[in-house]
């Protein structure tokens, strides 16, 4: 764990507290190294650190100051890290994106619930889809993701809502729903996003540590929404849910 403090509001209490905190949890062999750094441009050595990722077979999101090389068939995202979360790097982001490029075919309607920076709406429809709606509560991150939106010049087939997903109930069924989100969220939000898959939706939750998945589960699967398939990465795990009665050998 890396800690950083300004030297001018450090001290040898500080010290103390630290390590008083590390035995609360443990930790008394920790070792607590301290050192001073010295004056840097810091937003210069943050931007040297981003470089393009590539996601899945397809999928390039890269800063704007550093161009790609893309491949025929290649879709690219240019997005500045900025306050907003999802850039892609994150085992939870990764997953689900993996999983549109296999799932979007073109002509689908999606919902992104906690959409943060919008990268999921947005590599959607770069992979096809006909529309996209992105829901965020954070006022920055929206403000944020319209940005984003406005440089890969998307129009009127993202629409962004600043709000809750009670905000946007009912007006639309789309074939896709995504959520990105903590436990307890999930938890809070479980009844109304099951709705969405048992009106026919494909539900891709993520943001799920391994030892939550099973309470995740039970609670959807009380709310009609049924397990389909996992994916794991880095000690993360994204689920499919679907309507309890397309689950046992049905085609979608």
């Amino acid at each position: 764990m890396h800690l950083y403090w300004p030297s001018d509001r450090w001290s040898a209490d500080h010290v103390a507290a630290l390590r008083a905190v590390l035995q609360q949890f443990g930790g008394a062999d920790a070792e607590v190294l301290v050192q001073s750094m010295p004056d840097q441009d810091w937003n210069r050595q943050w931007a040297q650190s981003v470089r393009p990722i590539r996601i899945g077979r397809r999928i390039v999101i890269r800063p704007s100051w550093e161009q790609a090389v893309l491949q025929p068939h290649d879709i690219e995202i240019v997005l500045d890290p900025k306050q907003a979360f999802g850039t892609g790097h994150h085992a939870t982001t990764r997953m689900l994106l993996e999983w549109l490029e296999e799932l979007v075919h073109g002509g689908e309607s999606v919902l992104d619930v906690g959409s943060g920076s919008g990268i999921l709406a947005m590599v959607a429809l770069r992979l096809g889809a006909a529309s996209a709606l992105e829901v965020e509560c954070d006022p920055v991150a929206v403000d944020c993701a319209r940005d984003y939106a406005q440089e890969n010049g998307f129009g009127h087939e993202l629409q962004l809502v600043c709000g809750t997903l009670s905000d946007v109930a009912g007006s639309s069924r789309p074939h896709l729903v995504l959520a990105n989100l903590d436990r307890q969220t999930l938890l809070l939000l479980c009844d109304e996003l099951a709705e969405y898959a048992t009106h026919g939706a494909r539900l891709l939750l993520s943001g799920i540590l391994l030892d939550q998945e099973q309470e995740i589960l039970e609670a959807f699967s009380k709310a009609g929404a049924m397990f389909s398939q996992r994916r794991e990465q880095e000690g993360w795990v994204a689920l499919e849910l679907l309507m309890g009665e397309s689950c046992e050998g049905a085609s979608r």
